[in-house]
């Protein structure tokens, strides 16, 4: 589906609303016994078809999960902010039971018959909510393919607690980064933060090469996604939320902001100078960069 569809697709649909209260707020419940600190993901999921295939990108996701597991790093909770989950407000899913959303069109069957039947985490999710006074509960939602599409690669037994966080699509970049700054006690609290998106989204250029076969990127793609791993890389986060600074290229690279998002988040969950490890870097069919990183 054309990115202007979906989001106009979007626009129909009923957006959550808030009930809860300021004077409803328990006590915050502190950091548990036995959690280590979780590092931070930022996964570039293109394709929903990524979950059933077996490529370079896929082996990455499956590497980096089995890492996790080998070292120990096993989360008590996932929290994934997808870039197909647009609200007018910040709401954190609290439900118990978590719905594989299939929410694209034109797939085989195959793909519409996958489930990722992890259980929700309704105590995590209010920790978060109480995390900020701009997060609201709600029960609306599931776990869109910006989700499960990536879980069932990095933790395919689906036995881990998952739970969305929406993205306020009408606010400035500089709001999702301090708001992810303020989310940060959640990986003292175990909980894997995955932002999945992609930083050069471009399908109304893509399509045109996906339908030839060619995986040749444009050069205002390679020179966005590069710029973006330098600011990374120098910790500039800042000149990230300004990407339009640098010309037509950034505009190209992000005609809509939805898939570009969820990296302000898990660069907004860094403490300090932290260490980023880039996972996965390729820029596939012209305009639609994979890069994959990790925070801490």
């Amino acid at each position: 589906m054309d990115r202007m569809e979906f989001l106009k697709a979007m626009a129909m649909l009923p957006l959550a609303t808030c009930n809860m209260k300021l004077q409803d707020f328990p006590k915050l419940v502190e950091k548990g016994p036995n959690t280590s600190k979780m590092p931070a993901l930022f996964v570039g999921h293109g394709s929903p078809m990524n979950a059933l295939e077996d490529n370079t990108f896929t082996r990455s996701l499956k590497q980096l999960g089995a890492e996790f597991k080998k070292e120990g790093k096993t989360p008590s909770a996932i929290m994934v902010v997808s870039a197909h989950w647009l609200t007018r407000g910040s709401f954190v899913n609290v439900s118990e039971k978590q719905k594989t959303i299939h929410d694209f069109g034109g797939f085989p069957q195959e793909l519409f018959d996958m489930q990722y039947p992890a259980n929700g985490s309704p105590q995590k999710a209010k920790e978060t909510a109480l995390l900020s006074h701009l997060l609201h509960e709600t029960n609306e939602w599931g776990l869109d393919h910006g989700a499960w599409t990536i879980l069932v690669h990095l933790f395919p037994e689906a036995n881990i607690p998952v739970f969305q966080m929406s993205i306020d699509y009408y606010q400035p970049m500089q709001y999702h980064l301090d708001l992810a700054a303020q989310l940060r006690a959640l990986r003292e609290k175990g909980v894997l933060v995955i932002g999945s998106g992609n930083i050069v989204h471009n399908l109304r250029m893509s399509i045109p090469k996906l339908q030839t076969g060619d995986n040749k990127p444009y050069d205002w793609a390679t020179e966005f996604d590069t710029w973006v791993a330098s600011r990374i890389s120098a910790g500039d986060y800042a000149s990230l939320a300004n990407y339009e600074q640098i010309g037509s290229a950034g505009k190209l690279s992000v005609p809509t902001t939805d898939h570009y998002i969820p990296m302000l988040y898990t660069l907004g969950l860094a403490d300090g100078k932290e260490e980023v490890k880039q996972v996965y870097e390729s820029v596939e069919y012209g305009g639609l960069s994979m890069r994959t990183f990790q925070v801490g």
